[in-house]
């Protein structure tokens, strides 16, 4: 019979080693252990996700709500109105948030927060405009808001209308329409250091009969003719209709280029240049044309006008017009004396041949259209022949005098 195996080595006969299909009661129970614990091992790792997870929602939702408290009720902010002055700039395309953060570089708010959290509460924020306003230094953010939205606020806003002159001009009837270099010397107006500031119109005046005009912005086409013109009306015609932001608190110097700068501009992306010449006026001189179409005619007559310029321009022949007469008069009437018509000047059109030296009012950009494109036609005669403005064109001497007739049936004038 067989004999019976060895047992193996470890152990002694009879007794089932741990590595066999049987344990010991004292394994068994030191196996059960060591299961618990790794059960209960695992249960506090799953509590420990749970609670951190829960910690990480706590803290979420009590980082967000102490955001939003400390937001709306601890932000950055000064009391009151303020104190002090201070002039403030938007710039076009200007968000709120950017308006805010400059107010706050400015002094003018506590922090940009202060300002944009009052301006949710405001909707005519969104139509804040670009350009400069009055404020005061260390105002709460609702102050800033109130005063940014008020139009009183609003500094520096310059409106030119088209036939403007430099000088105010006075109506027969008394009225005074106030000319760009007053409305320049208005507009520069802002309370600085605690009192009222404008650049003078006397000084605008000084810089415009003595400076160089190029080194102004004045146009290369047009430098020649400004510096020989009269020195009181060498910027005629330059600073176009429009709207303008003059900085308060700078020099006659710097307003003078800044307007340029805006205006050469318009006059240029409306076609003066250089090159733009016709019937052989020089580019200054077809805003000299521009002035004397605004001044003369509505627009759909412009045309026109310029045409009748032209045409007398190239037979040699006077312009007779009274707007050139009244000009150095600062008169805005529409018929002129014979006495004016009899003074002697270079603005007088019934007795010199060519244009004025300089143009005569501010022309719009109709008036630039119809001086670079003038209508075609024969004409040599206009006259106003209706109240609301509109001219007749003749030919011959003969046919504007009916016209001139049927003007005064009319009453044009």
């Amino acid at each position: 019979m067989p004999q019976q195996p060895e047992p193996p080595s470890g152990g002694p006969r009879g007794v089932n080693h741990p590595t066999g299909p049987f344990l010991t009661r004292r394994e068994e129970l030191a196996a059960r252990r060591a299961e618990l614990r790794e059960i209960a091992r695992k249960r506090r790792r799953r509590g420990l996700f749970v609670l951190l997870a829960a910690l990480l929602l706590l803290g979420v939702v009590f980082g967000g709500g102490a955001y939003l408290v400390g937001s709306k009720f601890f932000t950055d902010d000064f009391d009151g109105e303020g104190q002090g002055d201070a002039v403030v700039r938007v710039l076009d395309g200007d968000s709120t948030r950017q308006i805010g953060t400059m107010l706050a570089r400015r002094g003018v708010v506590a922090s940009p927060e202060a300002f944009t959290e009052a301006a949710a509460e405001e909707k005519k924020v969104l139509a804040i405009q670009p350009g400069y306003y009055q404020m005061r230094l260390q105002m709460s953010g609702e102050s800033a808001v109130a005063a940014m939205i008020d139009p009183s606020s609003r500094v520096g806003r310059l409106e030119i209308r088209g036939g403007t002159q430099l000088d105010d001009t006075r109506s027969p009837d008394g009225t005074v329409a106030p000319g760009v270099i007053s409305l320049v010397s208005q507009a520069s107006c802002a309370r600085i250091d605690g009192a009222r500031r404008c650049v003078s119109p006397e000084e605008l005046r000084q810089v415009m009969a003595t400076a160089d005009p190029a080194s102004l912005g004045v146009p290369q086409w047009a430098v020649e003719d400004v510096a020989r013109a009269e020195p009181n009306r060498r910027f005629e015609g330059l600073i176009v209709p429009g709207l303008y932001d003059v900085a308060p608190g700078t020099s006659a110097t710097e307003v003078w280029k800044s307007l340029f700068a805006v205006s050469v501009a318009q006059l240029e992306s409306g076609g003066l240049t250089a090159d733009a010449t016709h019937d052989g006026l020089t580019t200054y001189q077809l805003l000299v044309l521009a002035s004397l179409a605004e001044k003369e005619a509505i627009t759909p007559d412009m045309g026109k006008v310029a045409r009748v310029i032209t045409n007398r321009l190239d037979i040699d022949q006077r312009l007779e017009l009274d707007s050139t007469v009244n000009y150095p008069l600062d008169l805005q009437a529409l018929r002129t004396t014979a006495e004016a018509r009899g003074t002697a000047g270079p603005y007088n059109s019934y007795q010199n041949t060519g244009l004025p030296p300089t143009p005569i009012a501010a022309p719009g950009k109709d008036a630039i259209a119809a001086a670079l494109r003038p209508e075609a036609g024969p004409w040599t005669f206009f006259v106003r022949c209706q109240k609301d403005g509109t001219s007749c064109f003749a030919t011959s001497l003969a046919e504007h005098q009916t016209n001139v007739a049927e003007a005064i049936r009319n009453g044009a004038f």
